[in-house]
């Protein structure tokens, strides 16, 4: 397999406001390069290459970044049952994560659903549910048994409720694989001297109605990442309220694939944060002083049913 592939940092997901404000301020955003046809730092060339040197395959392939595109939904496939389907059959209510992937590629399709596959086994969220996953073989030698058995393969890595509904293997012909990797911008060859496919490696996240939202590089996606381009795709319709926090925060850059920290939006949001707990810490002292001053006893008037008390002077006093 000839391709790209990139070095990948993940950060610890955040589970409660305060861990967000230690992540806003002390976790550095990596950088990472975007997938084109150009030779980048991830890319690993064969051993003896020089490194100006770029096997021609390379320069002809990548992703476009068609964002907000609506791709063909009546682009005909077969399913790993063999049933004649349209791509469209995975849209309308849910946002879709897109792979292309051959089944019978030797390493870097497998390498990218091993990602894919971790990075949701890390989610919450549900396949069916909450998303689908559509694999889209680019070999039209490919059939519905031979992505019936890579289905199988990858549902014993992912086990999640609903994976099997949820995670649809597609096969077709050269024409329906042409008119979807052209909408999507996924750029790929033929090499013949190696026998196989050069192509980028990636990810894609569509929204409910099939345009492009989010395109993650490399063989590893953060959670984080694709967690907030399911929930930027969804319109909001998935994720918690702590979830639309960091996205105020966060802020995809299609430049890298990755979403990095805004830090003028953190310290917004940490600053807001900070008048409330002020605020609030000075209402509880307040009420806390007032219950006090109440139940303090009265020093001007006796408490009641205490005897009166006579006061007489002192005797030679006159």
């Amino acid at each position: 397999m000839i391709g790209y592939q990139f070095a990948s940092l993940s950060v610890p997901s955040v589970s409660s406001v305060v861990t967000f404000f230690v992540a806003a301020f002390f976790v550095a955003s990596p950088a990472f390069a975007q997938m084109t046809g150009a030779p980048n730092a991830g890319y690993r060339q064969a051993p003896g290459t020089p490194a100006s040197t770029m096997p021609a395959p390379l320069r002809e392939i990548g992703f476009d970044q068609n964002l907000d595109q609506l791709i063909p939904l009546d682009v005909p496939f077969r399913d790993e049952a063999g049933r004649a389907v349209r791509i469209g059959d995975y849209f309308g209510k849910k946002p879709v994560v897109l792979v292309f992937a051959y089944y019978d590629c030797p390493m870097l399709c497998t390498l990218v659903i091993n990602g894919l596959s971790s990075a949701l086994n890390v989610l919450s969220m549900d396949p069916g549910k909450d998303f689908e996953i559509v694999t889209v073989s680019f070999d039209p030698r490919d059939t519905p048994a031979t992505a019936t058995a890579k289905k199988a393969f990858y549902l014993e890595r992912y086990r999640r409720a609903g994976a099997a509904e949820g995670w649809h293997f597609l096969s077709g012909d050269q024409a329906s694989i042409d008119r979807l990797t052209k909408a999507a911008g996924f750029r790929y060859v033929w090499d013949e001297e190696t026998k196989q496919f050069a192509h980028p490696t990636g990810i894609i996240v569509l929204t409910p109605e099939g345009r492009l939202a989010r395109y993650l590089f490399g063989i590893e996606y953060g959670p984080r990442d694709l967690r907030f381009a399911l929930i930027e795709a969804s319109a909001g319709r998935i994720g918690t309220p702590v979830d639309q926090i960091l996205l105020y925060c966060y802020h995809y850059d299609p430049m890298t694939g990755r979403y990095g920290l805004v830090i003028m939006r953190a310290m917004r949001v940490a600053g807001a944060a900070t008048v409330l707990l002020l605020g609030g810490f000075v209402l509880v002292m307040l009420r806390r002083d007032k219950r006090t001053q109440h139940a303090a006893p009265s020093t001007r008037h006796p408490a009641p049913g205490s005897a009166p008390s006579t006061q007489h002077p002192a005797p030679g006093t006159r």
